[in-house]
């Protein structure tokens, strides 16, 4: 980018067309971010989260504003003009794995690889009490996407989260991270976990693989009910009737699309937080997803890691990604399946150290189920 132009990720004004933000943690507004005339904006087919490049040239009123478009999305203007929306695509089951063992000591991924898969375009939903580890969870699926799939743009987002967490992420991770934290106003919150969807979604439009890690459901459930402009009816928990209809439809966005790209989410839920409000909020979105991973706190009292709950972690239709070995994985399941929680998690985990891949293991599934 020279100083003539100008690279943002596009956000409708309601009123006057729109705006190109520059990438930063908030995707701030500043006075000198360029404005798209609403002509060129239709001209261009341009939809919110377009990441444009433009030449920029003075405007009318002493600000800046796009002159040319330069690409759409990495696509000249022309050819992005006829790219077929997101919601118009065709939806399939997830059927390509995302492999998230890197190596041998990654137990927490060998566990999830095994139990409770993940495919392009999965929904997946980790549901966890508080300190049972999801957060250094949600930094191993990052780990492990960027590691095993290059082909995949890893996007996290972080809502109302503690300055210091955000940092962690950032430093931790290699993709990139949208945050707003828990100084910032529900407003900001709102706004910025709309955006960044409509940015992942153009992604796929245009072709791509795209991971979004979200943290959390619970916490953008609250910031758009703070912000919600009240209906007149209430829930319990005091959690406004349509509040929750956003984060509902940014969970649902996830999808594996006909033909190329996919979207797969994988969000965390707060539950035993001693909030009504937050319970009323997992209800509402549990069930949604296509895959459900469920952390326990008497295993993370026992400082049991990965504190999963195998009897009630899944995926729909895993024989999809399973493949030919669907049926090994899921007498391994059902060993496990008829175990407590503890017990299940311990054996599994003996099994993990005795056998270096999880090849291996399914390999000699019979004589472990024979133990």
């Amino acid at each position: 980018m020279n100083e003539n132009s100008f690279t943002g990720i596009f956000e409708l004004d309601r009123k006057i067309g729109g705006y190109l933000r520059q990438i930063s943690l908030e995707i701030e507004p500043k006075t000198s971010d360029p404005y798209i005339r609403p002509e060129m904006m239709r001209g261009f087919n341009l939809r919110e989260g377009c990441y444009i490049e433009v030449k920029v040239q003075r405007g009318r009123r002493g600000g800046h504003e796009a002159a040319s478009i330069i690409k759409v999305n990495g696509m000249k203007p022309e050819k992005w003009r006829d790219v077929i929306e997101f919601s118009h695509r065709t939806a399939i089951d997830p059927n390509e794995r995302i492999k998230l063992t890197v190596a041998p000591s990654d137990t927490s991924m060998r566990v999830v690889d095994l139990m409770c898969p993940l495919g392009k375009g999965q929904r997946a939903l980790i549901v966890s009490p508080p300190k049972a580890g999801k957060t250094m969870l949600m930094q191993q699926f990052a780990h492990a996407i960027t590691a095993n799939h290059p082909e995949i743009e890893l996007i996290v987002l972080l809502v109302d989260e503690r300055p210091e967490e955000v940092t962690e992420m950032r430093r931790s991770i290699k993709g990139q991270v949208f945050a707003s934290s828990n100084d910032s106003n529900a407003q900001n919150h709102v706004r910025l976990a709309s955006l960044v969807l409509e940015y992942a979604k153009r992604k796929v439009e245009a072709g791509q693989e795209v991971v979004l890690l979200v943290d959390s459901l619970t916490r953008m459930g609250r910031a758009f009910n703070a912000a919600q402009r009240g209906s007149g009816r209430t829930m319990s928990g005091g959690v406004d009737i349509r509040a929750l209809e956003i984060p509902k439809k940014i969970f649902g966005a996830a999808r594996a699309l006909e033909g190329e790209g996919s979207l797969t989410i994988v969000a965390t839920a707060l539950i035993e937080t001693n909030s009504r409000m937050d319970e009323l909020i997992f209800q509402e979105f549990k069930g949604t997803g296509n895959m459900e991973l469920v952390l326990d706190r008497e295993l993370a009292d026992l400082r049991i890691f990965p504190a999963i709950n195998i009897p009630k972690s899944g995926t729909r239709r895993e024989e999809l990604l399973f493949g030919a070995d669907t049926g090994k994985y899921q007498s391994l399941r059902r060993a496990l399946h008829r175990m407590k929680p503890k017990d299940a998690m311990l054996t599994f985990l003996k099994a993990l150290q005795k056998f270096p891949t999880n090849q291996k293991l399914l390999s000699r599934i019979s004589d472990i189920l024979s133990e």
